[in-house]
């Protein structure tokens, strides 16, 4: 009897332990405090955007909370070298999204450690990283990790020319990036008075990352948050070894753009500073991921940063993160990793409070945002850039942020 007893008990305590791996819970919009009826206006709006040829096709999902209230495909996943129908479970290369739901989040992991600081220099990580110098005065400013992650640096945008450097450095030399990033690359104005998207931004937070850690940033990103939530269909691609390079998920994922030479991009990270300087494992780019994994991550960090029982950082840290810091001046409009709105809400649509919203875009296509007062998500995964780089996503991404807030009840 005792033995059944404990056998019982045994079998209830796993049923009630949590399973990272079991997925999104899937919920009707009306149990969630949507309007089912409100949602569908989004199918005529994708459908429209298929019709004029911003996108062959498009996977959306609207999370409520901890609950995927809205899933559909539309449209092909690829055109060329054949036609191949969209389905919800497709990876997207995620583009710069993969700033904020892998960067950025690795890296805070370690400011949770005690490894980093935001208000570390950047040269205590990487040693002859220069400091912005005032023209006039020759005052030096050190560049912080915090600047890198609100884009207040002040470095250049991209790197200018990805051809001719590779063709002084060769294909896969992040170590040639971050020498000339660190002592080369521009400094354009006093570090926190203003805001210059920057990709090398990102670029050097991987460095920092895998200086402290001993990992590549992919390597780190699939232990320590993809796996840990129990992330089936997101990972990184690198291209110069085989330890992460997933056959099997290859064809998930959709294809991006032609090149000149008729290659097809897919499973290959489309940003070419990412694909053929760093190899894949990049920190401005490189991450692909499917909409239910990034329902699971929506509703984690929507939840304070936990998962069915699995936590990835703490809420304090989530609130740190989505908090623009004070010290910026008010025209960096930026968070810790993630986009706000108050100045340009054109992403977050026309009904979302823009002051509640994060979120970030992707050059692909694709999008994700957050509203931290109604614990709603949008996700947009298309691949505007195929078979050529020539599709738009800005008024998709608008128009369906603006149905999924409207369908809020309560």
């Amino acid at each position: 009897m005792k033995k059944a007893v404990f056998v019982a008990v045994a079998a209830l305590l796993v049923a009630c332990t949590p399973c990272p791996t079991q997925g999104i819970r899937h919920a009707l919009p009306a149990s969630a405090g949507m309007d089912a009826q409100r949602l569908a206006l989004i199918d005529s709006t994708v459908q429209a955007s298929i019709a004029a040829g911003d996108i062959p096709g498009a996977v959306i999902g609207i999370v409520r909370d901890d609950a995927l209230v809205y899933e559909k495909a539309f449209g092909n996943k690829a055109l060329v070298p054949q036609k191949e129908p969209m389905t919800v479970e497709t990876m997207f290369d995620l583009a710069s999204v993969s700033k904020c739901v892998s960067t950025t989040i690795a890296v805070l992991q370690l400011v949770e450690n005690g490894q980093v600081r935001l208000v570390d220099p950047v040269s205590r990580y990487i040693p002859g990283f220069l400091p912005w110098k005032a023209p006039d005065t020759q005052e030096q400013v050190a560049i912080t990790v915090q600047d890198l992650l609100t884009h207040a640096s002040g470095l250049d945008a991209v790197l200018p020319d990805v051809p001719a450097f590779v063709a002084q450095y060769g294909t896969h030399c992040p170590d040639s990036l971050i020498r000339w990033i660190a002592t080369e690359a521009g400094r354009h104005f006093r570090p926190r008075t203003r805001q210059l998207y920057s990709c090398l931004n990102f670029i050097v937070l991987q460095h920092i990352l895998e200086q402290v850690t001993g990992e590549r940033l992919c390597d780190y990103a699939q232990k320590h948050i993809f796996d840990v939530l129990g992330l089936r269909h997101t990972t990184y691609f690198p291209l110069f070894d085989g330890t992460q390079c997933r056959p099997d998920l290859v064809p998930l994922c959709a294809p991006t753009e032609q090149l000149a030479d008729g290659h097809v991009l897919q499973a290959e990270v489309h940003d070419p500073t990412a694909r053929l300087v760093n190899g894949g494992n990049s920190g401005n780019a490189g991450v692909f991921s499917n909409v239910e994994d990034l329902a699971v991550l929506s509703a984690c960090l929507l939840g304070g940063g936990s998962w069915n029982g699995h936590r990835i950082l703490s809420p304090l840290t989530v609130q740190q993160m989505f908090r623009i810091p004070e010290t910026n001046a008010p025209e960096v409009a930026r968070a810790l990793g993630w986009d706000c709105y108050h100045l340009e809400p054109y992403t977050c649509g026309s009904i979302f409070n823009p002051r509640t919203v994060r979120g970030h875009t992707g050059y692909t296509g694709t999008s994700l945002i957050l509203d931290l007062e109604t614990r709603t998500a949008v996700i947009i995964l298309s691949n505007r850039v195929h078979p050529t780089d020539g599709g738009s996503v800005a008024r998709l991404r608008s128009t369906v942020a603006s149905i999924a807030a409207s369908a809020i009840l309560h």
